[in-house]
């Protein structure tokens, strides 16, 4: 009975427990189920809400509108693209007809209006394409190029090479005219003031002058950058300037025929029959099988190792049938300037090209050809920079043989360098040589000789074409320093020594050698004990 009671005062309870966990039922599954908008979200269902099925009718119309609505707005923004594609086409054609290309441009004689104007656009739209007003995007930080800097007196330079100082006074006439011509153009730019023309300005002059950059891009111009003092202490004027560069111009077109342009190669020598012995295995496959036009003239000074000199010459004479050499024997000390002036005056056929040479030289046939194609009677002296070979033992040290020469004849930063401060191998017509007045007969030994020579070019109304070539290499040897050379003389001679051994990082390995090798003992050991 009690039990029955209990039940039925229980009941009720259930009954509410069940209602109450339908309600949350019902509430979880209208949470979960019900969809909502992309920035809306909706409430649970009140007494004038609409039903489940006229809730997502309204969802799904709200979509559509949004997305119609979308593709209107995608639609207006591909148009304004459009448009603005068309406005920039038609900026650019304008550009292009104002600045036309420089292949385009052509001096028309019978319109020097037009042929001014056109290069006047050109030059302004140099501009416009150098890195002035705004930056570039580079691939790699070499591609970067660098300023150089200058004041009144010095320029302060990335690319120095050999012959040049990181800190000089302008050498070159082109160079000093060219930062001149710069200060005094800003100067005339300051004290030709925008404005009132009544009112006082200060005068400027070359002394107020700072500091200046400048960099030049190669195919658009040069970009100075020059700062003044200004009325105090802490401003400054600054002036920019810049010089374009015009468009190419066709100077010349002609055929060039030196099929029968021969090539008369001087050789001084005394003893080192040696090397003459692996020059002529040079001189035999570059200069007779390869080329074939070629002369070959030894001066020899002396009698030691004249024989064995002369066996060398007349094998190679007979195994190549070469006939086409000879042989001047001279009683006396040697002398480069002597034997090459000898050697030249002794030719008496036609006018040849005179290609000054030495023992330890080697050259290819492609350089034979640069020899005839840079030289012109009357008219043009080659002075080619050859590429020094750095002492084999040193650049191979580290391998476990030598390689071939051949094989050691490549153009890299660890194997020589552009020996820019030599001048002795050169190419000119005999006839020129012969009108500068050859060489300084008084100069004796090694060294001196060939800068004179090279100065009576440069003082002559000759062009004098100096350049780097890839086909001309100085062997390396081991260089002696005779006590009977003068002061000057020998300063060259060990310069020259210095500079053949090896590249700085090398040499600076030998000098560290000893605590590299300490430190890899140290090393050693300690992995030893780990």
């Amino acid at each position: 009975m009690m039990l029955r009671r209990g039940f039925i005062l229980f009941l009720p309870r259930l009954v509410g427990l069940l209602v109450v966990a339908c309600c949350l039922v019902s509430i979880v599954y209208m949470l979960a189920c019900t969809p909502k908008g992309d920035n809306q979200q909706f409430a649970l269902p009140r007494v004038h809400s609409p039903t489940v099925k006229e809730g997502y009718e309204a969802i799904l119309q709200e979509r559509e509108e949004q997305h119609r609505n979308y593709i209107i707005s995608l639609k207006k923004q591909i148009a304004q693209l459009k448009a603005e594609l068309q406005g920039r086409s038609e900026q650019l054609k304008n550009v292009q007809d104002q600045y036309p290309n420089p292949l385009d441009i052509r001096l028309d004689h019978s319109n020097p209006e037009k042929a001014q104007a056109n290069l006047l656009a050109f030059l302004r739209s140099q501009i416009d394409k150098a890195e002035v007003h705004s930056g570039v995007k580079l691939s790699t930080e070499y591609a970067a190029v660098p300023f150089e800097s200058f004041t009144l007196q010095k320029v302060y330079q990335l690319e120095t090479g050999l012959t040049r100082h990181p800190e000089e006074k302008p050498v070159r006439k082109d160079k000093r005219d060219e930062l001149i011509e710069v200060i005094e153009l800003a100067v005339g730019s300051l004290n030709s003031p925008e404005g009132d023309i009544n009112a006082k300005h200060r005068v400027y002059t070359a002394s107020d002058f700072v500091e200046g950059i400048y960099r030049t891009e190669k195919d658009k111009g040069t970009l100075y950058e020059l700062t003044f003092k200004g009325d105090t202490k802490h401003q400054f004027k600054k002036i920019v300037l810049f010089r374009p560069f015009g468009p190419v111009m066709k100077v010349k077109n002609e055929n060039v025929n030196m099929a029968d342009t021969l090539i008369n190669v001087i050789v001084p020598l005394a003893k080192r029959a040696s090397k003459f012995r692996q020059f002529m295995q040079n001189f035999r496959e570059m200069g007779i099988q390869q080329d074939g036009r070629i002369h070959l003239t030894v001066v020899y000074f002396g009698k030691e190792q004249m024989n064995e000199v002369k066996s060398i010459l007349e094998n190679t004479s007979r195994s190549a049938n070469f006939k086409n050499f000879t042989f001047i024997q001279l009683n006396e000390e040697f002398s480069r300037g002597k034997g090459l002036d000898v050697g030249a005056r002794f030719w008496k056929g036609n006018n040849v090209v005179l290609f000054f040479c030495d023992v330890d030289i080697y050259f290819t046939a492609e350089f034979l050809n640069s020899c005839r194609l840079n030289t012109q009677p009357g008219k043009k002296v080659f002075y080619p920079v050859l590429f020094s070979q750095y002492n084999p033992s040193i650049i191979y040290g580290h391998h476990d043989s030598i390689p071939s020469l051949e094989q050691q004849l490549i153009i890299k930063k660890e194997t020589g360098f552009w020996r820019d401060f030599g001048f002795g191998m050169t190419c000119q017509y005999r006839s020129d040589f012969i009108n500068i007045g050859g060489f300084d007969l008084d100069i004796k030994g090694w060294g001196g000789e060939d800068v004179h020579l090279y100065r009576k070019y440069l003082h002559s109304n000759l062009i004098v074409i100096r350049t780097p070539v890839r086909g001309l290499f100085h062997l390396w040897h081991e260089k002696q320093c005779l006590d009977e050379l003068t002061p000057e003389q020998y300063k060259m001679c060990m310069q020259s020594k210095a500079m053949n051994e090896a590249s700085h990082g090398q040499l600076g390995m030998l000098v560290f050698k000893q605590e590299i090798e300490t430190h890899l003992h140290r090393q050693k050991l300690s992995s030893k004990k780990t």
